[in-house]
């Protein structure tokens, strides 16, 4: 049978030689389906360009169709259309050239949330917390060091002693004499 050659544009295939694919590439068809499919990722700016540069198709206005549809070299656009597309336009070149305006944050919303947080650290059970107010972080046993001699031992969460009892019982009964 041969090879075949598929056009994405087209949805088509047939036998790929030199003279069918130059015949279907050159081919109108395929012309005015590969136009549609690069149409379809123009940006707003290059169709109001081209949409302000036509003129007004007489069959679309009076009948709402046009045989051609968007092979039609007339404007299919109602002025509506042109301003909303010249809108949009501007909307996309004020975004591009200020991006930080686009998200804004209510005045005082870092502030307010490091409040709340302070209050939420501030009322988190004591048990949880060593003396000097950071949280406590359990760990597998390691070696111990006792504090320093007339200090605090600081406080283990409840529930550690089963984790780690020598460490329970070095902090509860301090160092070694």
């Amino acid at each position: 049978m041969g090879k075949h050659y598929f056009c994405d544009y087209c949805n088509r295939s047939f036998q790929d030689n030199l003279h069918n694919r130059k015949k279907h590439l050159n081919g109108l068809q395929h012309l005015k389906a590969k136009k549609v499919w690069y149409d379809m990722f123009r940006d707003a700016a290059a169709i109001l360009l081209d949409e302000q540069n036509k003129r007004p198709c007489r069959k679309f206005l009076l009948t709402g169709q046009c045989d051609f549809g968007s092979n039609c070299r007339f404007s299919h656009m109602s002025e509506r259309d042109l301003q909303e597309l010249s809108i949009q336009v501007e909307e996309e070149r004020r975004a591009r050239e200020w991006p930080l305006d686009v998200v804004e944050l209510p005045e005082g919303h870092l502030e307010d949330w490091l409040e709340k947080r302070a209050k939420r650290l501030s009322s988190a059970p004591s048990s949880r917390l060593t003396p000097s107010g950071r949280p406590l972080v359990l760990r597998t046993c390691v070696p111990f060091h006792p504090p320093p001699e007339g200090s605090e031992p600081e406080r283990i969460a409840p529930g550690a002693e089963q984790a780690c009892p020598a460490l329970r019982k070095r902090l509860l009964e301090g160092p070694n004499p």
